[in-house]
């Protein structure tokens, strides 16, 4: 298969998830759906990618960056399944959708979900480089998958110290400040960031994994500056009293120790 065909048939594969989770949110009235969809895409994508390489990149670099992409892509999904199951519509959805002139679903379809699979697709090129035209494991290797180890550390534990904290009744109205919480007031988008930054770190191996250095750039932007955090803090500041608090003194993304009250 062609480099073109190849990235087609991803393509596909990210748009085929997303369709499906857009036909789920519009039975359902709930499309906050589509951020289950975000993990399962990224699976879907690696594993169309590990099927039509075959003959085409080394062995063991298709495995491993199929490996590490399916294994974060399913936790993640499965994690925000748990979390949003019988939950409401969340509020960034219901705030997008109120912008939609004409039919609220063809409007969720454009501006959620086929943006949501175009954006996954860009952002899983290094896999899909890694795949293609990746060359046998190197010393480098290692530190890519030691990247990857850390961020996936950083975003699981991170999501059980919030799970935990948001099912005990006395944590209710208070701001989560301790574990991962204490020195990163996003312990698991620092995590997801460095997942795509390992994995990118395997798809420079060979040329032109490189060039796909804009995805993890992209994913950390989203991460950090634009629907990630943003977006989160400013619902978090608007319900919680002390979280302003909390951002004075806790680092945004990157973790570092708290700053002393003066």
């Amino acid at each position: 298969m062609n480099p073109p065909a190849f990235l087609a048939a991803t393509l596909g594969a990210a748009l085929a998830v997303v369709l499906v989770f857009f036909a789920v949110g519009t039975a359902t009235n709930r499309h906050r759906v589509v951020d289950v969809a975000w993990g399962t895409g990224f699976a879907a994508v690696a594993l169309t990618g590990l099927l039509l390489s075959h003959g085409r990149g080394a062995d063991g670099t298709r495995w491993l960056v199929t490996a590490l992409t399916v294994g974060w892509g399913l936790r993640l999904s499965i994690h925000i399944g748990r979390r949003s199951r019988g939950a409401p519509e969340d509020p960034r959805y219901d705030e997008l959708l109120a912008k939609a002139k004409g039919s609220r679903m063809w409007y969720a379809l454009r501006s959620i979900y086929l943006l949501q699979g175009l954006t996954l697709w860009f952002v899983s090129l290094p896999v899909q480089a890694a795949q293609y035209y990746g060359r046998g494991l190197t010393p480098w290797a290692a530190i890519g998958a030691a990247l990857w180890l850390l961020g996936f550390a950083f975003e699981t534990v991170g999501d059980r110290q919030l799970d935990r904290f948001r099912a005990d009744p006395a944590g209710r109205g208070r701001v989560l400040d301790t574990g991962l919480w204490r020195y990163s007031r996003h312990p698991n988008y620092f995590g997801d960031a460095c997942v795509w930054w390992g994995l990118y770190a395997l798809a420079a191996l060979a040329w032109p994994g490189p060039l796909t250095v804009l995805s993890p750039l992209l994913m950390t932007w989203l991460l950090a500056a634009k629907t990630g955090k943003p977006l989160l803090e400013r619902h978090l500041t608007e319900r919680r009293p002390g979280y302003a608090a909390y951002v004075a003194r806790t680092s945004g993304f990157v973790p570092w120790p708290p700053r002393r009250k003066i």
